[in-house]
Formats: C-alpha cells, sequence, structure tokens
C-alpha cells in the first residue's frame, strides 16, 4: 500500500501540461499511453506524428514536448516536426527519464 501511495505521489509530481505553453506529446503506442503518461499529454505514435499534427497545432512556433520510452521515437518523432517546420520541438527523452527528474529535483517532498 506505501508503494502505491508513493507511486501516485510521484507521478502527481510529474510536470504537466499546464506548466508552461508547451504542448505535451506522448509518442508511444496508444497501449503505452494508457499504461501510464504525463498528466495534460496528448497520444500521437511517433509514427503517425507528422500526418496528425495539425489535428493539435498548426502554428510552427508552438513549443512542443516529446517523449516516450526511452528518447528514441520521440527523436524521430522531432525530426518529422521539424521536416514540416516546428522549430521549437524538444525531445524530453523517456518517461522514466521524468520521473527520474522530478525525484532527483526534490519535487516529491520526503517521499522520494
Amino acid at each position: 500500500m506505501r508503494t502505491l501511495f508513493l507511486l501516485l505521489l510521484l507521478l502527481l509530481a510529474l510536470p504537466t501540461a499546464a506548466d508552461d505553453s508547451a504542448l505535451w506529446i506522448d509518442v508511444r503506442t496508444p497501449e503505452e499511453y494508457a499504461a501510464g503518461h504525463l498528466v495534460g499529454a496528448i497520444n500521437i505514435p511517433h509514427d503517425q506524428i507528422a500526418a496528425r499534427i495539425a489535428e493539435v497545432t498548426r502554428d510552427p512556433q508552438q513549443p512542443i514536448r516529446l517523449y516516450c520510452r526511452v528518447g528514441r521515437r520521440a527523436q524521430m518523432a522531432k525530426v518529422a516536426l521539424e521536416a514540416r517546420g516546428y522549430d521549437k520541438v524538444t525531445n524530453e527523452g523517456g518517461f522514466d527519464d521524468l520521473r527520474a527528474r522530478v525525484a532527483a529535483a526534490g519535487s516529491c517532498g520526503t517521499n522520494c
């Protein structure tokens, strides 16, 4: 029970799309996204990002933050978006990396 509680606290401490003006996109599969994702992130698999980006923004100046499981698919999505003229795209790495950054920053207090 304590482990579940600590996990929930950690997930609540993760950055969310509301933290800034950036659009957070999870480029993993729908199944991976359903198993856990950043609050407020939109799921568009990396192999569909170029065709579907206009569903969420047509502004090439929109800051976009991508993540996946380890960062590889996010990098492929970044390249695809940059080829379409989006120039404020960041590969944030993997979902577990995001959680580790939050824990390292001490955002979850004494429960890390």
